[in-house]
């Protein structure tokens, strides 16, 4: 049997980056062709790390409650009398910590600790997230395009610096799944071709001879979900609407597999993904919870519906015990070559 491939959704609780990029390449090595650093230290809780951009800007002012559940915080307003020409973001720390994270992932591979082959991951949330999250409904027209052009040039930054060759860019698509799922309202309307438009065009932001993925995330706050998906047919509807828009290759797409879903009826929507020559799904069926047994069942049941695929977490390590992370990983290892 061929082994199938693995893909680290992204964070990892570890000490730092060179712990992650030891323990991931001496654990699976050439099983996964992109190697992530963790998001260690401050960028820990995914977007959390940058609502103090948002929060010292003096244009904008926290209200006094939040405007929905799972949000973290308040959220800030325009004050009034000011507009987005008051805002500016300046550095947000995108291209700073890719870059640093590469010259110790050039720095493994040189040591064969990782595959030669291999390509440094760099996992960013759509820029949408952070505003959506940290703005309110009021306000978010105005400052999104402020921090679109912000986030954008840090990553077009982290691309002239880091050789293309060795770069892959992962969008984290979780703010955008909440939508699509009816959990949480759109501050516009038509929210489907408006949302799949914008993560259409975050793949004109990524040069074409860098790699591409997009992970359709349900969020794991408390490491649970907002929703359990009651099957894949939203994750299929996304991945094939953006492959219709997408002006370039994909490489990857993650969707998410909760652990009780062992069932035909979880994986009876794959029959309709139409992913070209080169795209890899990646399902998010590793769950230590039930260990071998239970991946290789869900393996199984996906494989009738979806034969070649790889095999990922539901979605990044970032809330877990740093503890668990070698099991866990060994775990992608004995399911993979099994």
């Amino acid at each position: 049997m061929t082994n199938r491939p693995v893909l680290l959704v992204g964070s990892v609780p570890l000490a730092d980056a060179e712990a992650v990029f030891r323990l991931s390449g001496e654990t699976l090595g050439s099983l996964t062709p992109y190697f992530p650093d963790g998001e260690t230290g401050e960028r820990g809780n995914w977007i959390g790390w940058q609502f103090r951009h948002f929060k010292e800007q003096a244009a904008l002012e926290q209200i006094d409650r939040r405007e929905r559940a799972y949000q973290q915080h308040p959220p800030l307003r325009l004050k009034a009398g000011a507009d987005a020409r008051d805002i500016s973001f300046g550095a947000l720390g995108f291209d700073r910590t890719a870059i640093s994270s590469y010259e110790i992932f050039a720095t493994s591979r040189g040591a064969g600790i990782i595959p030669a082959e291999a390509r440094f991951q760099v996992a960013m949330p759509t820029p949408f997230a952070p505003v959506y999250n940290f703005i309110a409904y009021e306000s978010q027209a105005a400052v999104q395009p402020i921090y679109d052009a912000a986030m954008r040039a840090e990553l077009e930054t982290i691309c002239a610096v880091i050789p293309r060759e060795d770069l892959a860019v992962q969008w984290d698509v979780a703010t955008e799944m909440s939508i699509f799922e009816a959990l949480h309202p759109a501050p516009f309307d038509d929210p489907w071709e408006v949302l799949i438009g914008r993560l259409a065009a975050l793949s004109g932001w990524v040069p074409k001879d860098v790699a591409l993925g997009y992970h359709l995330c349900y969020g794991s706050m408390g490491n649970k979900h907002w929703k359990e998906p009651e099957d894949l047919k939203i994750c299929v509807e996304v991945a094939n609407a953006l492959l219709k828009k997408v002006d370039r290759p994909v490489q990857w797409f993650h969707m998410p597999v909760p652990i009780e879903r062992d069932d035909d009826a979880y994986f009876e929507a794959l029959a309709d993904l139409h992913l070209p020559d080169g795209c890899t799904l990646y399902l998010g069926l590793v769950h230590d919870g039930d260990g071998v047994e239970g991946t290789r069942r869900r393996i199984t049941t996906a494989a009738r519906h979806y034969p070649d695929f790889g095999i990922a977490t539901e979605c990044g390590l970032g809330r877990r015990d740093a503890a668990d992370v070698p099991g866990i990983f060994a775990l992608h290892k004995a399911c993979a070559e099994g």
